[in-house]
Formats: structure tokens, C-alpha cells, sequence
């Protein structure tokens, strides 16, 4: 039997909208053009100059993870798949894991462990509450974890866990390794792998760096990689194991080949962060979420989660009890060519305030298509006060002296 060649099949520029979307749903986000550029470029993933590059990516990574660590390693795959490396390579069967559960993607690291045969205690959370140090301490002490996981930005419900280095810090007290999920949060809010004494931290390019879907980072501290050294079993895993990375990343040996243009275009991403400074970065995020926050508030709507345990990276909005998200979403996006994003269960849309999402004119566009979306479906907004909030707001903001 011979299979033929499919009929039917078109170019993209038959498939894609003649307009593109503007991505300001929680990730992937808008890029910035000379990481679209260094996307289609190919080179060889062994030669010198991918080597000067990987170089160059370890030096701006320890800028953005705030840390002297000199196991930063990258990862072909999702943000997803960083977890994975960071677990797979800490957690072996029967280590016995706390993990923090705020929501959806915390939890995925809690079944990461689970399925590397861990010994997992989850400390569930109350919905729209950050994790408490006091309350953290008292599991700590009873189930006497190896290694703690935790999320600094809980994308899927808007969660922020804003006593990250209280907690890290108590943990090491109890010898407890800590895993930290920054996808959402890294580069756009303050994150100090060393001083605040994190043993593994995760990113994606896709979110908060403004790069590509699909290379990730993961940093480790040499404590965590003395544990790695350690380990006597043989790791399940082949292309997500720590050691067989660090031959590539560190002795420019084989391990796979390597996602080249990704490589090429997380250089770039980290290039225009460190370009820009995290005190700079961090002021024009922390300016534009607030001033959307304001406008939401304007237009007649409420957000999710208390100020207190709200991420700013990912704001979420309640919709009315009446009026289905999947209807807004396809409003938004069929007539202002907008996309934000759906819930992960609460019944609340999510717009991102990630790398190039923070930005004036995006402001401006997403308020102004979210008002007249939902007006146009029924719900009684007032956008003219919303868009007037936004202006306003963005005008008045004075510069935090943010820490990095």
C-alpha cells in the first residue's frame, strides 16, 4: 500500500489572520524583532561561535537569576520541561517533597515529583492566599522534607507568593533544598537566586524573557549540584539529566543537538534585559500592571485576588456570573484581534503584563478592546472611564527604588 501525499494542504499565509494578533493572555507573548530575527537563523550547534554564544548566555542568565552560579544550564523544551530537569536531577525515589499548592502549575511540580516515586507532602492553599512563612515552618517540622517546590507566580489564578525569601530562608534552616518556579515572574518582578538562598530556579522564554516557546533555562546552586554529584542510581531520563547538559553548557561536548535559533533568539531576549537593567525592567512592569489594575477597576470590573496575594505579572479579572468566558475571548480576538487568556477554573480572564505584553500602546489597545467587548456582549462598562484610568494612571506613577 502506498499513502499518498494530503490534498488541501495550504501555505500558513492561508491559515494565519492577515492581521497579527496582539498576545496579551498569560504567555506566549509578543517578541521583540531582533529575537524574531535571531529565530531563523541556523548555525552549527558544535562550532566556535555557538560556543562563544552559550558563553554569553551563562554571563547575562547569572544577571537576570541574580546568582554566581556556574550551573546554568538550557533546555530544549518548554518551561515545563525545566521543571522536569529540576526535579528528575534533586528528587530521587523516596526523597520526601513538600510542595506548596497555590494552583495549577504548582501542582504540576508536585506530580513531577510524584511521578519520580518522591514521597510528596502537598500544603494546599487557600484560593487567592499566598503561602505563609509561619505555616510553611510548622510542615517543614513535621514532615522533614529533603526538597521544598514552590511557584513565585501562580499564572494559572493570579497567585503571588510574596514571602518567597522568608520561606527559602526558613527551609535552608531545615536543610531543605528549595525549587522555584519563575516562569511568569523572572525579569519582571525581583527574584535573587543567591541572596535569598534558592537551590534550583526555573524559566521559560516564552513569558517574562519575551523569547521564543520552547528553550528554557534552569539555574542550580552548588549546593543543589553537590546533591546531583551525589546521587548513585542511574538517572531515568536522558536528555533532561543535569550531568549529560553540563557537557555541552560547560565542556562544549555532545549531549544533543541543540535547539540553535532557540539558543540564538533566549541571547537576544536576555541581551535586551540587560540593556534595559532589572531596576528599569521591574519599574516598567510594575508602572503598567498597576495602571491596568487601575483601568480594570474603572471600567466596572473586579479582580480576583486580593492586593495582598495579587501577581502582577498575570492579572486576573472575575466576569459576571452571566456571561461565559469563551464568548469574550472570541469577541476580543474576532473584532479587536486581541488574545487574552481563560482561567485554568475560576471564572476570570487573565491578561499578561510579561516583557513586551508592558508596554504603553498595548495598554492602551488590550482596556480599550476588553471595554468594548464586554459592553458589546451585554455587561454594563464604562470604557471611556476605563481608558481615562489607564492614562491617568500611567501618568501619576513615580519610580519604586526596586532591589534587585
Amino acid at each position: 500500500m502506498t499513502v499518498q501525499a494530503p490534498s488541501g494542504i495550504v501555505s500558513l499565509d492561508s491559515i494565519l489572520p492577515e492581521e497579527p494578533l496582539l498576545m496579551m493572555g498569560a504567555g506566549p507573548v509578543p517578541i521583540p524583532e531582533r529575537v524574531a530575527a535571531a529565530n531563523s537563523i541556523v548555525i552549527n550547534h558544535l562550532g566556535d561561535t555557538m560556543a562563544q554564544i552559550i558563553e554569553q548566555v551563562k554571563a547575562m542568565s547569572r544577571y537576570v537569576f541574580q546568582t554566581e552560579s556556574q550551573h546554568i544550564l538550557g533546555v530544549a523544551g518548554p518551561g515545563s520541561a525545566a521543571m522536569e530537569m529540576a526535579i528528575v536531577n534533586l528528587v530521587a525515589p523516596g526523597t520526601k517533597v513538600l510542595s506548596i499548592c497555590n494552583g495549577f502549575f504548582s501542582g504540576r511540580l508536585a506530580e513531577m515529583a510524584e511521578r519520580a516515586e518522591a514521597d510528596v507532602e502537598r500544603m494546599i492553599i487557600a484560593d487567592g492566599q499566598a503561602a505563609s512563612p509561619d505555616d510553611v515552618e510548622r510542615q517543614l517540622k513535621l514532615h522533614k522534607p529533603e526538597v521544598l517546590t514552590i511557584v513565585q507566580g501562580e499564572t494559572s489564578n493570579t497567585v503571588y507568593n510574596r514571602y518567597l525569601p522568608e520561606i527559602a530562608a526558613i527551609a535552608r534552616e531545615h536543610n531543605c533544598l528549595v525549587i522555584v518556579d519563575a516562569v511568569c515572574t523572572l525579569s519582571t518582578m525581583p527574584l535573587s537566586m543567591d541572596s535569598w538562598g534558592i537551590d534550583a530556579v526555573i524559566t521559560g522564554g516564552q513569558k517574562g524573557l519575551s523569547s521564543i516557546p520552547g528553550v528554557s533555562l534552569v539555574a542550580f546552586s552548588e549546593r543543589a549540584w553537590d546533591r546531583i554529584n551525589a546521587r548513585k542510581d542511574q538517572l531515568r531520563h536522558w536528555c533532561l539529566d543535569a550531568k549529560l547538559a553540563d557537557q555541552f553548557w560547560y565542556k562544549k561536548s555532545y549531549h544533543y543537538t541543540a535547539p540553535v535559533s532557540g539558543i540564538l533568539a533566549m541571547h537576544e531576549a536576555l541581551r535586551l534585559i540587560c540593556n534595559e537593567t532589572l531596576p528599569v525592567r521591574f519599574n516598567r512592569h510594575l508602572r503598567c500592571s498597576m495602571a491596568l489594575q487601575e483601568a480594570i477597576e474603572a471600567l466596572g470590573l473586579s479582580l480576583f485576588v486580593a492586593p495582598e496575594a495579587r501577581l502582577n505579572s498575570v492579572v486576573g479579572i472575575n466576569m459576571p456570573d452571566n456571561m461565559k468566558i469563551a464568548d469574550v475571548l472570541n469577541y476580543i480576538s474576532k473584532n479587536y484581534r486581541v488574545e487574552i487568556s481563560g482561567s485554568f477554573g475560576p471564572n476570570i480572564v487573565r491578561i499578561g503584563q510579561m516583557g513586551e505584553q508592558s508596554r504603553e500602546h498595548n495598554l492602551f489597545r488590550t482596556v480599550h478592546a476588553l471595554g468594548a467587548s464586554m459592553k458589546a456582549l451585554g455587561a454594563p462598562v464604562n470604557v471611556p472611564a476605563g481608558v481615562a484610568a489607564l492614562e491617568s494612571a500611567l501618568g501619576s506613577y513615580v519610580n519604586s527604588a526596586i532591589e534587585i
